[in-house]
C-alpha cells in the first residue's frame, strides 16, 4: 500500500511567505544598480586667455653678407663658420695681379701727364714773353693757356686713375666691418665670384632678435612695442620679456605668413640660432578654465558639464559658457569655479543625481578596484 504525503495549508503558508521575500530581496537587488565609474578632471586655476604661440630662431639684429668690391679669383678664406672676428680683420682674399698691373699703368700715364703739364707750362710762359714785346698775336697766347689747362686737366684725372687702381688692389683683401660671429660660408678659395657677391656673412654683435611667422588670422593680435614671452628649448629655466619690433608689410607669397621681429633683451646665456618659443596673449582676454573636449556635452542645444558632489556622491548637470578651443582642450569662461570636479569621460551615459565612483576607487557592491588613478588637470 502506497502512503500518501499532504502538505497542511500552515505549511503552504509558509512556503509562499519564503517565496515573497526571496523575490522582494531580488526586486531591491535590481533596483540599486552598481555605482557607475568615472574618469574626472579637478578644475584648475583659470589661464591669461587665449595664447598665441610661434617657434622661431635667435638672430642677430644686424646679420652683414659681405662680398668683395671687384669680380676675381678667391686665393685663400681666412674663416670658417661660428669663428668670432673684430673689425679691420682680413676674411678673404682675391688674386691681385691685375690689379697691381692697372696701378702701374696708372702710375705711368700719370707721370707722362706731369711731363705734359710742364712742357706746355714752358709754351705758355714763352708766349706770354712774346706777347709783351709784341712779337706774337694774342691767340696764339690763348692758345698756349688752353693747351696748358688741358694737361693740367689730364694730369689730375690721371692722379684719378692712380687713386682708383690703388683702391682695387686693397678691396682684393675682404675686410669684416663690425664685431662678430661668422654665420655663414658662401665661397671657397678657388672660386670665380663676382663683385659685390656673398662671401661671408657676419652676425654683428649687440641686440639680438627672434622671427616668426605669424599667420593672417592672429597677425592683428601683434603691434610693435607689445611684449611677448619668450622660452627656449635649449634651456628650460630661460624666460625673457621680448618686444615686438617689426611686422612685415606683406604677407610671404609662399607660406602666406607675415614675419614679426621680436627684440630680446641682453642675456648672456643666449646663443645665436637656439630655438625660442614666443608666446603672446589676446588683446581683451577673458580668462578661462581649461577642460578636456570629453567634458563638454550638450543638453537643450546649450554647452554643459557634469559636476561631482563628492557630499552625496552624484552628479549633476551644470551650464557653462564656452570661450573657444585650445591644443589642452574646451576654455570655460563661466559656470565652474576652481576646485570642482568635472566628470572628463562619458558624459553621455550621466543624468540628475545620478549615483558614481571615481574611476580607480574600489566599489561597496562589486568589492573591486579599477587599476587606472583618476585624472587630474
Amino acid at each position: 500500500m502506497t502512503k500518501k504525503t499532504t502538505m497542511s495549508w500552515q505549511q503552504f503558508a509558509v512556503a509562499a511567505s519564503l517565496m515573497v521575500l526571496v523575490g522582494c530581496s531580488e526586486e531591491k537587488q535590481a533596483a540599486a544598480p552598481e555605482a557607475r565609474p568615472v574618469k574626472v578632471v579637478t578644475v584648475a586655476e583659470p589661464d591669461e586667455g587665449r595664447l598665441l604661440q610661434y617657434s622661431g630662431a635667435v638672430k642677430a639684429r644686424r646679420e652683414i653678407a659681405l662680398g668683395f668690391r671687384v669680380d676675381g679669383k678667391i686665393t685663400e678664406r681666412l674663416v670658417d663658420v661660428g669663428q668670432r672676428v673684430k673689425s679691420g680683420d682680413v676674411l678673404a682674399r682675391l688674386d691681385p695681379v691685375d690689379y697691381e698691373l692697372s696701378v702701374r699703368q696708372a702710375e705711368a700715364e700719370l707721370a707722362s701727364a706731369e711731363k705734359q703739364v710742364d712742357i706746355t707750362r714752358l709754351a705758355l710762359r714763352r708766349a706770354e714773353i712774346l706777347q709783351e714785346k709784341s712779337v706774337t698775336s694774342q691767340s696764339a697766347l690763348e692758345q698756349s693757356q688752353l693747351s696748358h689747362d688741358q694737361a693740367v686737366a689730364a694730369r689730375d684725372a690721371a692722379v684719378s686713375a692712380l687713386e682708383q687702381a690703388r683702391n682695387k688692389v686693397s678691396y682684393a683683401s675682404l675686410k669684416s666691418g663690425v664685431d662678430g660671429i661668422v654665420t655663414a660660408v658662401s665661397a671657397e678659395a678657388g672660386q670665380v665670384v663676382a663683385a659685390g657677391s656673398s662671401v661671408v656673412t657676419v652676425a654683428a654683435d649687440g641686440a639680438k632678435e627672434v622671427e616668426i611667422a605669424v599667420p593672417e588670422v592672429d597677425i592683428a593680435e601683434f603691434k610693435p612695442g607689445k611684449a611677448v614671452k619668450a622660452s627656449f628649448w635649449s634651456n628650460s629655466g630661460l624666460s625673457l620679456i621680448g618686444t615686438v619690433r617689426e611686422i612685415a608689410g606683406s604677407a610671404s607669397s609662399t607660406s602666406r605668413t607675415f614675419a614679426v621681429r621680436v627684440s630680446l633683451p641682453d642675456d648672456p646665456q643666449l646663443r645665436l640660432g637656439m630655438t625660442a618659443t614666443v608666446t603672446a596673449t589676446t588683446e581683451g582676454a577673458t580668462p578661462a578654465y581649461v577642460l578636456p573636449l570629453s567634458a563638454l556635452a550638450k543638453q537643450n542645444g546649450k554647452p554643459v558639464v557634469w559636476v561631482f558632489d563628492q557630499a552625496s556622491g552624484a552628479v549633476h548637470v551644470r551650464e557653462v559658457t564656452v570661450g573657444g578651443f585650445s591644443d589642452d582642450g574646451v576654455r570655460v569662461t563661466g559656470g565652474i569655479a576652481k576646485g570642482d570636479v568635472v566628470v572628463a569621460a562619458g558624459t553621455q551615459f550621466m543624468r540628475e543625481d545620478m549615483k558614481i565612483r571615481l574611476y580607480g576607487q574600489a566599489s561597496e557592491t562589486a568589492g573591486e578596484a579599477d587599476a587606472a588613478p583618476p585624472i587630474r588637470s
